[in-house]
């Protein structure tokens, strides 16, 4: 069974940048879909933005674009990275990695992804 664990949160001032990183263990990355969600105190989990593996088709929610990035490295755990930048308190909560079957190509719902990791912390606030 897959697990997936985050890292990478942190507490930034507005406009600042952060990578997340979302690892798998007990088994690979490479074939799947793997959605990024946050969770803000008091609100409900959203979809942030998704990546198909391994032909690295990505999509954003509208308040992720133009601002986030995901990738994908094969290293020997295979990485999946969420790259932010110009940050603000808006994207403030708990970051998520999942993953799903299928491709990434519309807003990653909750629902449809499994293997939840435990999330990361990202604050931001000046």
């Amino acid at each position: 069974q897959v697990q997936l664990v985050e890292s990478g949160g942190a507490e930034v001032e507005p406009g600042g940048s952060l990578r997340l990183s979302c690892v798998a263990s007990g088994g690979g990355l490479s074939y799947h879909n793997i959605g990024w969600f946050r969770q803000a105190p008091g609100k409900e989990r959203e979809g942030v933005a998704c990546i198909s593996l391994p032909n690295g088709g990505t999509y954003y929610t509208r308040s992720a674009q133009g601002r986030f990035s995901s990738y994908f490295e094969y290293n020997n755990k295979g990485t999946v990275y969420l790259q932010m930048s110009r940050l603000n308190s808006d994207d403030t909560g708990l970051y998520y990695c999942a993953v799903a079957d299928g491709l990434c190509f519309q807003e990653p719902l909750p629902g449809n992804y499994a293997h939840w990791g435990r999330g990361t912390q990202v604050t931001v606030s000046s």
